[in-house]
């Protein structure tokens, strides 16, 4: 939302600081400011000229060489091509290096091998019409030398432009004259308020005794809390002057006519959106606010809507007129042969005017307002403002009766009363006040505070208890914002604070995610544990083996999980569109019958070329040394049934699949899933999957195994070696024949490398590593060690690769 400081000033003097500054203390105060513009920079630059001669292009027959007096040292000359230029012509001239209003920038520039030392400007070039025949003709007393902005008596202006999404809390912060009331506070400025007691009675005493014309009715169940309606004749529909569609184009609404101008500056200005009506077009005497029919409606931006009926309108007694809150109809809007109007001043309930709006996909400057939770009570301050700019700028025009109401009963209004000590807040905030700042604070805000020595009693204005002050804690906020949350030194906490200890389960839960986050460079997910029939369908999961949920939020979300299988399974198929690999991890608890839950850790990889099995069951075999589990991994055995997976389940891969057996029981299952059950869930690539039931172990504490030993003395000395072996032989059964070996200076063997060079065989590389821990090692022992390990091998079958 773009805010003009130049506006602002009608309603109090800023202090005279950068146009960066402004911003930077709006920003740490009230709401975040994404730019500062500083707009109206031509006014400065551009200055009255007279031409003094004209000769023709040597190169171009329409164009002309212009010299004139623009007031400085020495006459300049520009390229010329307007039809109406003459001896003694006053226009307007911009030197090279002005921005126009349009948006553009002159620089130098030769025209047909000539320089132009800037421009003669047109009336639509300067943004003040739309006609571009020929350049500005000025009056002849118009002064030489004297800039745009004194000729039109305007000055620059600086916008800023706040985030929306900042000011979703504060529905009194969407007009000019809130956002000059948080100026006023955050530099401790007067608040002019021109819409006085005095203001009102001098309007309303324009009212007359005659009947009104149209009456308003609100039927029940619509969106209507307020409405306010008057009636006016004798308007004359032309254009607005220039003050006011300049202010209008500053804040990016752009100049229609009077009429319609009109209710768009008063909204800017106050906030609160309104609609005025061609009368002539309302085709009764009153006006209704129902729910609509099952209807077409085609809004004032000429596109035909689909009405529903729990969608609010405005009708006469044979026709929708305006979607309550959101759009006007292109039936009854003011025309340039409009001679009589309606005002509209109303207020809607936020939820079902964004109702409307989301499903419409229809968002409004007026639908965006309504939807912050706007104040009844500023309605009626709202009309007599129309009303006065409509006597303004149409003097002829004559109220018809007076102003007509329906809704609730605004004279009803109480004030929320807060109390809160003085003494508290600066012990909240962290920083000593004095009383008499906080008092003067929460006055220039508009609230209305009684003091009782430590005491405060406050009345919240209207304006800011309708969503955004309710307690104590947000006056003491409105103090923190004002006197600038980076003035608090901070210090810290004066309590005693103790550590919080952390239960077994989740020192084991710490572990796992420190282990598998920074070891195996997973992330962490979170799926969601209600689920849908529709989702286990997808993963082929029995629906029948979960809790369903009697007063579920969904059909998608009515039964507990009794596996993360399907959600994960969920999570990987958003996640393989985006990536060529990627690991996370769940700690989650599923549901198997009402009486037990679970605490299960799953871990998957994704690969889109290769089976990341392999690399999974190796993160898990370090997971459980790590966390000091004695466990081990077993190939699938009719006597040891997975506890944590159905092994009948029909997304197991046949030929990828291992337990994990922890203390000699079963408590998890690492497995790829099947390529069928890939494809129905749009996942290219392969997906393995690990599973842990943690439940058994979590509640009590595991004993640190690991021991250390002091780095070696004497070095090290390794042995590498290739075997050629059958391609579906396991690493573990490579190592056995070595494990047996009773050499005492042998201290490990591992796998270092696997090559694949025919479909049934593969060349596989170890390394065996050799130690003395009190002397070096003796190169006869390193060559019999070798022999041994050849010779080992070779008994058990395994050759060594020849070449």
């Amino acid at each position: 939302m773009l805010i003009s400081t130049e506006w602002i000033s009608d309603f109090v003097d800023l202090p005279d600081v950068s146009p960066k500054d402004l911003g930077v203390r709006f920003t740490l105060g009230t709401a975040e400011v994404e730019d500062v513009i500083e707009s109206g920079e031509y006014l400065k630059k551009i200055k009255i000229a007279e031409i003094v001669s004209i000769e023709k292009h040597p190169e171009a027959d329409k164009l002309n060489l212009v010299t004139f007096n623009f007031g400085g040292k020495e006459n300049a000359r520009v390229v010329c091509g307007a039809s109406n230029v003459r001896v003694g012509l006053k226009t307007h001239y911009a030197p090279i290096g002005t921005t126009l209003p349009i948006g553009f920038t002159l620089e130098p520039k030769k025209i047909r091998g000539i320089l132009s030392e800037g421009m003669l400007c047109s009336e639509e070039e300067l943004g003040l019409s739309e006609s571009s025949e020929g350049i500005c003709d000025l009056p002849q007393e118009s002064v030489v030398g004297t800039t745009l902005g004194e000729y039109l008596k305007e000055t620059s202006d600086v916008l800023l432009d706040v985030d929306n999404k900042s000011l979703t809390h504060r529905p009194d912060l969407w007009g000019h004259y809130g956002i000059a009331r948080e100026f006023a506070a955050l530099y401790e400025c007067d608040l002019k308020n021109p819409f006085d007691e005095k203001w009102k009675q001098v309007l309303e005493a324009t009212f007359s005794n005659d009947a009104s014309p149209i009456t308003p009715k609100i039927e029940e169940g619509t969106s209507c809390t307020a409405y306010w309606g008057l009636s006016l004749s004798g308007v004359k529909v032309g254009p607005s002057p220039t003050w006011m569609q300049r202010r209008l184009k500053a804040v990016g609404l752009r100049p229609i006519n009077n009429i319609v101008d009109i209710s768009n500056y008063v909204m800017t200005e106050l906030g609160m959106p309104n609609h005025i009506f061609d009368r002539d077009e309302i085709e009764d005497s009153k006006i209704i606010i129902k729910l609509s029919e099952k209807e077409k409606f085609v809004t004032l931006d000429e596109q035909e809507r689909d009405l529903l009926p729990t969608d609010t309108v405005i009708a006469d007694g044979k026709k929708t007129l305006v979607l309550a809150g959101i759009m006007g109809g292109l039936n009854s809007g003011v025309t340039e042969k409009t001679e009589n109007i309606f005002i509209e001043v109303a207020n809607w309930k936020p939820a079902l005017v964004r109702r409307t709006s989301t499903r419409l996909g229809l968002r409004s400057d007026s639908s965006q307002r309504f939807e912050k939770t706007l104040d009844s009570q500023l309605t009626y301050r709202t009309l007599l403002r129309i009303l006065e700019l409509v006597k303004e700028l149409c003097p002829e025009a004559k109220v018809i009766g007076k102003p007509e109401y329906a809704g609730e009963d605004l004279n009803s209004f109480e004030p929320l009363q807060l109390n809160i000590k003085a003494s508290h807040i600066s012990k909240v905030l962290g920083k000593s006040l004095d009383q008499p700042k906080i008092v003067s604070i929460l006055s220039r805000l508009d609230f209305k505070v009684t003091e009782n020595g430590d005491d405060l009693t406050v009345l919240v204005p209207s304006y800011r208890s309708t969503k955004d002050i309710d307690c104590g804690a947000d006056l003491i906020e409105e103090i923190g914002r004002v006197i600038g949350y980076d003035n608090i030194t901070p210090e810290g906490p004066k309590l005693s604070v103790e550590p919080v200890r952390l239960s077994e389960a989740q020192k084991l839960h710490r572990k796992i995610r420190t282990f598998l986050s920074m070891n195996a460079e997973a992330f962490e997910v979170m799926t969601y544990p209600l689920v849908g029939e529709k989702l286990l369908k997808k993963a082929d999961w029995p629906a029948d083996s979960s809790l369903k949920i009697l007063n579920s939020i969904s059909k998608d979300h009515d039964r507990m999980r009794d596996s993360l299988i399907p959600t994960l399974l969920e999570a990987a198929s958003k996640n393989a569109k985006n990536y060529e690999e990627f690991k996370c991890f769940e700690l989650g608890r599923v549901y198997p019958d009402f009486e037990k839950e679970h605490s299960v850790l799953a871990v998957m990889y994704y690969s889109k070329n290769k089976s990341p099995f392999l690399k999974l069951l190796n993160t898990m075999e370090r997971l459980c040394q790590a966390l000091s589990l004695p466990g081990e991994i077993i190939d699938k055995h009719p006597k040891f049934k997975s506890l944590a997976v159905n092994e009948d389940w029909s997304g197991l891969h046949p030929f990828e699949f291992k337990n994990i057996r922890i203390m000699g029981k079963p408590h998890g299952s690492i497995f790829s899933i099947h390529p069928l059950l890939l494809k129905n869930n749009k996942i290219k690539g392969q997906l393995s999957m690990a599973l842990l039931d943690l439940s058994s172990f979590e509640g009590r504490a595991i004993k640190d195994k690991t021991k250390y030993h002091p780095l070696p003395k004497f070095p090290e000395a390794t042995f590498d070696y290739t075997l050629d072996v059958e391609s579906g032989i396991e690493a573990a059964k490579l190592l056995e024949p070595l494990k047996k070996l009773k050499i005492k200076e042998i201290v490990s063997h591992k796998i270092v490398d696997v090559y694949a060079h025919a479909s049934d065989r593969k060349s596989v590389t170890l390394r065996s590593t050799f130690l003395d821990p009190d002397k070096t090692l003796d190169g006869e022992l390193i060559k019999a060690s070798e022999v041994a390990i050849i010779g080992a091998l070779e008994s058990a079958g395994y050759l060594l690769k020849q070449g």
